[in-house]
């Protein structure tokens, strides 16, 4: 199994370098390694198998690749590519399954439902509990206003931003309560602007 997670590794980098667009500010490579360490972090922390670890952290790799083709409706997007590439190496029905469900369940608004597609879906979210959560609120907003057409004021902005990770609940118990406490710190930080 660490072969194949190698394989995707490399897979996903080299076809997130060469196909995502350079306006993709919060959804690029970057977001792809954060999630995939977050995968780890929190995996660990909910006690999931070595088995389930490597299955998880290929539904990392893959989770946001279908930005590539589509904004919205990436994830669709993004299991096709997931797919044709887990088929071709071999993997099971139901590896392949869990990968594809894991990977539908970031989807907004998140409903996961394993313990599993939990862990990917606050990987997912784990931005909102970083210090410098100023700085991907921002990309985000840009992304908003290009693929969206979605334009805010400042103020409209703080409002929807604060609603948003105040709204936000996190699935695990790990992201429930050790997560909570960093996001919640960022909230404060939000209302103060």
């Amino acid at each position: 199994m660490n072969n194949l997670t190698e394989a995707v590794r490399s897979y996903v980098i080299a076809f997130l370098s060469e196909n995502l667009s350079g306006q993709l500010l919060f959804h690029n490579i970057h977001h792809t390694y954060e999630v995939v360490a977050a995968v780890h972090e929190i995996g660990l922390q909910c006690g999931l198998s070595q088995e389930e670890m490597n299955m998880l952290e290929i539904a990392a790799w893959f989770h946001d690749c279908g930005y590539a083709n589509a904004y919205m409706g990436h994830e669709e997007e993004s299991k096709k590519i997931a797919e044709h590439f887990l088929e071709n190496s071999g993997c099971g029905k139901t590896m392949i399954k869990s990968v594809l469900n894991c990977i539908e369940s970031t989807k907004y608004p998140q409903n996961p439902s394993s313990l599993a597609e939990k862990v990917i879906c606050d990987a997912d979210m784990y931005h909102l509990t970083r210090p410098g959560y100023q700085e991907y609120e921002k990309a985000i907003r840009q992304e908003f206003e290009k693929y969206l057409g979605l334009v805010y004021t400042d103020e409209e902005w703080r409002i929807k931003n604060s609603a948003f990770l105040t709204c936000h609940s996190y699935f695990t118990e790990y992201g429930q309560k050790i997560l909570t406490k960093f996001k919640e710190v960022n909230i404060q930080l939000i209302n103060q602007e």
